[in-house]
């Protein structure tokens, strides 16, 4: 692999922990095969293309990638790594559960000020982020799905709003609730 020629970081091209699994590494090279294809529209570069396709080529083999680990041992030079190597991809359920409620939260403060303040509905995203008493990185995480599901927009004076789809979607969730009351209720009328 050395043939006196530079060292070429794998893992770095790849974006993976050198730790990672043998799945994170076929996703990662999955991702990046397809992001610099050369008929990919937004990034096509066919240098990265094929970088990317020599280092899956060396790492997926058990024995290169061994050969190629005492290698990159004796090279010091490890960037930021993308992609994780194993458990650290995975989230708690109990994240996405806290994550579902959020959205929720937010999506019924913004569905109420739009009903009280029609032509007036937008709030500043403060607001709603001390509402919910979040972090900064985990309220842009929130705004950034419940925008890009349609839900809610960025007025032009920077304040959140509830859209016709967000609307909808709240008047779903309370149909749901309410049904899955009177479902319980009953259920609980019929074992008395």
């Amino acid at each position: 692999m050395s043939d006196g020629q530079p060292f070429v970081g794998y893992y770095d091209i790849l974006q993976v922990n050198p730790n990672c699994d043998a799945k994170i590494l076929e996703a990662a090279y999955h991702y990046l095969v397809k992001m610099h294809h050369p008929d990919h529209t937004g990034t096509p570069d066919i240098t990265k293309f094929n970088e990317v396709i020599e280092a899956y080529r060396v790492l997926r083999d058990p024995d290169k990638r061994a050969e190629y680990d005492l290698l990159y041992g004796a090279n010091d030079r490890h960037e930021g790594f993308a992609f994780p190597s194993g458990n650290e991809g995975e989230i708690d359920e109990k994240d996405a559960l806290d994550d579902a409620q959020a959205h929720a939260r937010i999506l019924l403060f913004l569905y109420k000020r739009s009903r009280e303040h029609a032509q007036n509905a937008g709030v500043a995203g403060f607001y709603v982020q001390e509402m919910l008493n979040c972090p900064d990185d985990r309220f842009e995480f929130h705004v950034w799905y419940l925008k890009a599901k349609g839900f809610i927009v960025i007025s032009e004076q920077g304040t959140l709003a509830i859209t016709v789809e967000g609307v909808d979607h709240v008047l779903s969730m309370s149909r749901t609730t309410r049904a899955e009351k009177l479902l319980i209720a009953q259920s609980s009328d019929s074992e008395d």
